[in-house]
């Protein structure tokens, strides 16, 4: 498995070159995927190994080498660092010819990551960023987008916390594209439904670890809801110490944007329980889905997948049947045919069942609003949800007209 950590990133010269895979020639090299993800930051949990567990899992299951497709799987650390993320997948294009960069669960690196495979005529399969901007102003026609948006979670969390009562806001944002476009989202919708944001602060990410300060201001705002923009580690961190200074005192709430079972598999329920959130999977929703968990857990060393890691398997699957459709060859030859043929074909899989592709590279399918559960209800190792409600495909995401994406046609 190929890694390169910064020091050799930024080092250069032949010893860096050295090791990479030599490229053979076209007709005969295998696909590869490169896994572009957090190792070793706070989004490792949702983010990293089990993303990559779960990109392996879709090509044994779809099983191209029967076809005579031989497909490589390779790992990357961005270490959430948006010139380290961009300069190794150029080397992974230029000299290990890799043909599509999934997972990429930082807003500004898959930003960045777009521009780079459009010139590349490359493939990103994004299914860990959450900006809505790409499929928006900034969307890219060898880019799709898949799993959840800052769009769909706004939508599923902000109004259903709003009619529940939940009507004066403050938000603590993660300082970087996602926690911006989230908190625009979110600001939206909660005025939309009548609500208001009383305050909002903007933490340094990545790197923060105390949460008091931003907790004080919370408090003396007065809101009834704490709104978390924010993920993994962060997420995890400020839920803690919101609970010792009593944050959720006198009724307040918090409200998690995005939140992963994989945090509340480290919060424990005691700390979770009544928490708010919205995701696109869980393991125990059908038969499909535990179907699915059963098969990848062998693999995952005990953090099983949130909709994050399942929208990994469900990309990249889709991605390795547009492949296999088109053959090898073609598809090696044209990300952006790829993609085009991603768009024309109807997406089903175990995490997500039916759902469609856009004209402006969204994946369309259900959201679903959870409560967590309180030690009592729950019935064993991760079972931690309780199902609220349930969006379905056509509204869960922004409307295809509104997102100014450049790709759809007036």
């Amino acid at each position: 498995m190929l890694q390169i950590n910064r020091r050799q990133l930024l080092a250069g010269g032949t010893a860096l070159l050295a090791p990479l895979p030599k490229v053979r020639a076209q007709t005969s090299a295998p696909l590869r995927i490169g896994v572009l993800a957090d190792f070793s930051g706070p989004y490792r949990d949702t983010s990293g190994p089990t993303a990559l567990a779960c990109a392996k899992q879709a090509v044994e299951d779809l099983n191209l080498s029967a076809r005579g497709m031989a497909v490589e799987v390779l790992q990357g650390d961005h270490q959430n660092k948006p010139d380290l993320a961009l300069a190794l997948a150029r080397q992974w294009i230029d000299q290990s010819g890799v043909d599509m960069i999934c997972e990429v669960n930082n807003s500004a690196i898959a930003l960045a990551i777009a521009g780079l495979v459009q010139e590349k005529n490359k493939v990103q399969v994004n299914t860990g960023a959450l900006s809505a901007a790409l499929t928006g102003e900034r969307c890219s026609a060898n880019t799709v987008h898949w799993t959840a948006d800052t769009w769909m979670l706004a939508n599923t969390v902000g109004k259903a916390t709003v009619r529940g009562g939940g009507d004066s806001w403050f938000l603590i944002v993660a300082d970087y594209a996602f926690g911006h476009q989230m908190e625009r989202d979110l600001t939206r919708f909660i005025k939309d439904s009548g609500g208001k944001v009383a305050g909002s602060v903007r933490f340094p990410f990545p790197g923060t670890t105390d949460f008091a300060s931003y907790l004080v201001q919370a408090q003396a705002s007065r809101a009834k809801v704490v709104g978390l923009l924010m993920a993994g580690a962060d997420m995890v961190n400020c839920i803690k110490q919101a609970r010792e200074f009593g944050v959720t005192q006198r009724g307040v709430r918090l409200a998690g944007t995005p939140m992963f079972v994989t945090d509340i598999h480290a919060l424990g329920l005691e700390t979770a329980q009544g928490l708010l959130l919205s995701e696109a999977f869980y393991w125990d929703l059908n038969d499909r889905t535990r179907a699915f968990l059963e098969r990848v857990k062998p693999k995952v060393a005990g953090n099983w997948p949130n909709q994050e890691h399942a929208g990994t398997y469900s990309g990249v699957l889709h991605y390795l049947k547009a492949v296999a459709d088109m053959g090898l060859p073609a598809a090696k030859a044209s990300g952006l045919d790829v993609v085009t043929r991603m768009k024309a074909m109807p997406a089903d899989d175990d995490c997500f069942g039916a759902g469609t592709l856009r004209a402006d590279g969204r994946k369309v399918h259900p959201s679903y609003l959870f409560q967590v559960k309180a030690p009592a209800e729950s019935r064993g190792p991760w079972d931690y949800y309780r199902l609220e409600g349930t969006v379905p495909a056509e509204e869960a995401f922004r409307p295809l007209a509104e997102g100014g994406c450049p790709l759809v046609k007036a």
